[in-house]
């Protein structure tokens, strides 16, 4: 087996995905929208929450862990969260359903005018499709994270961010691009002195 050429068709598997996303007007004048909705979000204390499952659990945690530490060099946390500690998957799932774990907990503390970043490759998560519409009942902002064909995700979402790949960790690989994309434009807008 030649892992080498394992190793450059991956990547340039992922670099043609990179320039299709691109491509398309859409996808970066929604990502530009999400940028200011974030920005928004933090100028006026909001929180900016998160949630996904498997990988995109470990994207959103990313996500949130980035402002409330930091992304690249000192500044002031900002206030954000990956919703789904296990305390409370295991408790809400096993009372009221695997369905509810976000939703539930988003409904506990979520606030009108904090943001819910949705994250899933199919755009079909039950889960994530709860928070999405408890998001929305509370007066939330909402952007997917989303691939394939966005799924039932991609016409609820106030934006709908939409990769358009077939495997899960094709999308994931644009997904974190772009959730470090976000964050350095916050950064840029907030903290410009850092740049």
């Amino acid at each position: 087996m030649d892992t080498s050429l394992i190793w450059k068709n991956c990547l340039t598997d992922a670099q043609k995905l990179i320039s299709t996303f691109m491509s398309e007007g859409q996808n970066l004048e929604a990502c530009a929208r999400f940028s200011t909705l974030l920005i928004d979000t933090f100028k006026h204390n909001q929180i900016a929450f998160a949630c996904g499952n498997g990988g995109s659990h470990c994207d959103a945690m990313h996500f949130a862990e980035e402002f409330t530490g930091r992304y690249r060099k000192e500044r002031r946390p900002l206030g954000a969260l990956a919703l789904g500690d296990p305390s409370h998957i295991t408790c809400v799932g096993n009372d009221y359903g695997f369905e509810h774990i976000f939703e539930r907990q988003l409904r506990g503390l979520g606030k009108k005018g904090d943001l819910l970043l949705a994250i899933s490759t199919s755009g079909n998560s039950k889960n994530v499709i709860l928070a999405v519409e408890a998001a929305k009942a509370i007066g939330m902002k909402t952007v997917g994270l989303l691939g394939r064909d966005g799924g039932k995700l991609k016409n609820q979402c106030d934006i709908s961010i939409v990769v358009p790949a077939q495997t899960s960790d094709r999308i994931q690989e644009i997904h974190i691009k772009i959730i470090h994309t976000v964050i350095e434009t916050v950064e840029r807008a907030l903290f410009p002195e850092n740049y």
